[in-house]
């Protein structure tokens, strides 16, 4: 057959000898060039299985070729470093805490270990208040039985759920709602250092009027302890959270609202008051999932890598107040109010779900702290957060270190 076949031949002519001489298959025929196929035309199975073999040959030569290619990472210069801000004294300190925190010092993008490796990995602080507040049941369900004692409720927070740090709100020293005084506030904290051996977050109801005489008696009450006082903001007397801050060990939170040149203005005054560099933690205030996470990730991203390029009025490690996640009527709302909404699912995940991204979508942009409320978010923020910084497991016992350039042979 092959001496009475053309050069060049069609499919259409193949197929008429297939048919004449009524072959089943075709074995070590390989059919080359280009192929052109006419709609409608039928093909004998045994050409097909031909067309198929030559196909596999082409894409073995192809792959073969590709193993030669190489990935590479460019890596960027950057000038700045963010400061090193330690959080919590033990004992050889002056203080009483089993363990510290630090973050900061970093000399790169998050995670971006191919530039410079981040010296160490977001913490986590779960929130616990001073009197039964409102919560979602995703949330409640979590802390009914310790809603009356925060000494309970923070030593829930750390002992069952692993949090890093403890941030107690004084938010019944409100004049709005109980207007517990001060001093009264002041004991609650010295109950919760009690409780816990932790560092801790003090924060007040947010009260311009009032916080200022809170956070001075809570600091007081915190002596020697390296507490993070949140917060000094240009909306109050933040002079006196600033003095009272330094005179008693602390940490300052300088919190501003979403906007970069407000950060810098507060921060260059608690420099004139003489607050150390490494006594400030900055919050440029969390624009949560659903409620404009968007601006919060573009306004920290854009302190972070101003920072590295030199700008030392930001070169403060971020805190991001991850429980406003919680303000996204999707996180809570049992179902849409709108008739014509497909379902939002289960309220359980949605709420947890809402801390995650948020908190993960602005650790990515330069977050160094998370303050959360739902347990299991705050550990799935920190299970993926340690695993891209490099840590293999979340517990303080068995730290396995890998190597996450290696990320595709990793196992968890």
């Amino acid at each position: 057959m092959n001496s009475k076949m053309p050069k060049e031949v069609s499919l259409a002519d193949i197929m008429k000898m297939i048919e004449e001489y009524e072959v089943v298959e075709l074995e070590d025929v390989r059919i080359e060039g280009d192929v052109e196929i006419e709609l409608g035309t039928v093909i004998a199975p045994a050409v097909i299985q031909a067309l198929q073999q030559q196909q596999q040959l082409q894409v073995r030569k192809e792959a073969v070729e590709l193993v030669e290619a190489r990935f590479e990472v460019g890596k960027a210069e950057w000038n700045g470093e963010i400061e090193e801000v330690t959080i919590g004294a033990t004992s050889a300190d002056g203080g009483t805490r089993e363990r510290t925190v630090t973050i900061g010092g970093e000399k790169a993008l998050p995670f971006y270990n191919f530039d410079h490796p981040m010296p160490h990995p977001p913490v986590i602080s779960v929130d616990c208040f001073d009197m039964p507040i409102s919560l979602a049941k995703a949330v409640r369900e979590h802390y009914q039985d310790v809603m009356e004692d925060p000494g309970e409720w923070a030593k829930k927070n750390v002992h069952k759920f692993g949090a890093d740090m403890v941030t107690i709100h004084l938010i019944s020293t409100d004049p709005m709602i109980k207007d517990t005084p001060a001093r009264e506030a002041a004991k609650t904290v010295e109950e919760v250092l009690q409780a816990v051996k932790v560092p801790i977050v003090i924060g007040g109801s947010g009260n311009p009027d009032k916080d200022p005489e809170v956070l001075e008696a809570a600091a007081e009450a915190a002596a020697g302890e390296r507490c993070l006082i949140a917060s000094a903001n240009l909306n109050m007397d933040y002079e006196r959270i600033a003095k009272a801050a330094m005179a008693n060990g602390h940490v300052i939170l300088s919190w501003t609202q979403l906007d970069i040149n407000a950060q810098k203005t507060l921060n260059r005054y608690l420099f004139k008051l003489g607050v150390p560099r490494n006594d400030i933690v900055i919050d440029p205030t969390t624009a949560a999932l659903g409620y404009g996470l968007d601006y919060a990730f573009t306004n920290i991203e854009r302190m972070r890598i101003s920072a590295l390029k030199g700008d030392t009025d930001l070169a403060f490690p971020i805190s991001c107040g991850i429980t406003n996640a919680w303000g996204a009527r999707e996180a809570w709302m049992k179902n849409s109010p709108i008739k014509e909404d497909s379902d939002w699912g289960p309220a359980s995940y949605r709420g947890p779900l809402y801390e995650i991204i948020t908190g993960l979508t602005l650790g990515i942009a330069g977050g160094d702290m998370f303050m959360m409320m739902h347990p299991e978010a705050g550990a799935a923020v920190k299970k993926i957060t340690r695993m891209l910084f490099g840590i293999g497991t979340d517990t303080e016992t068995e730290v396995k270190h890998i190597d996450i350039e290696d990320w595709v042979r990793w196992k968890g």
